[in-house]
């Protein structure tokens, strides 16, 4: 990934905030068909590995090794900016369009699970995790289903973990505009509703 060091976000707290905000990775491979990219909730377990699974019958678990390199990619908020937004385009015209986004790159290497225990486990802490930031107290809980039909649903699952390698954060969000420039951009996200974007802009005011 192309990363200016002006764009790089090195706060592990904000990183953290997209990937929990959203958490649709899409997973790149190499797989024995050639290059293979799959879209998949995805979660950390704890520092270093992300965990999730994948239906038995996708290919991934069976083109790609144990062990093999892999890449999540987990996206943002973003938005297109116009020149208009800056109030100092008069001055001298001299501003183009762009782009504003943030982007959370994890390399690592995946291993599979078939194992029904831990598969469930996967499962638990997924579903524990978004149910809660859905429906709080009112959170839909494995238990709710009956125990057959949940036990047949996880022999249909593949459940993967992905020890991380590293990790690569950009947050494009007009830094290196002039104040003004910078200020009236969040206003103009936030008239248009992209609070989230807007609200990570202001986060780089404080």
């Amino acid at each position: 990934m192309y990363l200016p060091h002006h764009f790089e976000d090195t706060d592990p707290q904000a990183v953290r905030d997209i990937i929990e905000s959203c958490p649709l990775a899409t997973l790149v491979v190499s797989a024995s068909t050639g290059l293979a990219a799959n879209h998949i909730p995805v979660i950390a377990d704890g520092a270093h590995a992300m965990i999730g699974h994948v239906a038995a019958a996708n290919d991934l678990h069976r083109t790609v090794d144990d062990g093999a390199p892999v890449l999540l990619i987990f996206s943002g908020e973003d938005s297109y900016i116009s020149p208009n937004w800056y109030p100092t385009k008069p001055q001298h015209h001299q501003h183009v369009p762009t782009w504003n986004y943030q982007v959370v790159h994890i390399h690592g290497r995946i291993t599979f699970t078939r194992d029904d225990k831990a598969k469930r486990a996967i499962v638990g802490r997924m579903t524990k995790q978004f149910e809660t930031a859905m429906n709080g107290s009112k959170a839909w809980k494995m238990a709710d289903a009956p125990p057959d039909y949940m036990t047949a649903m996880i022999k249909n699952i593949v459940g993967f973990t992905i020890d991380i390698d590293r990790v690569l954060a950009k947050s494009k969000l007009s830094q290196n505009r002039e104040l003004e420039d910078f200020s009236n951009v969040i206003s103009e996200l936030e008239a248009r509703a992209l609070r989230g974007l807007s609200s990570r802009m202001r986060k780089l005011q404080d």
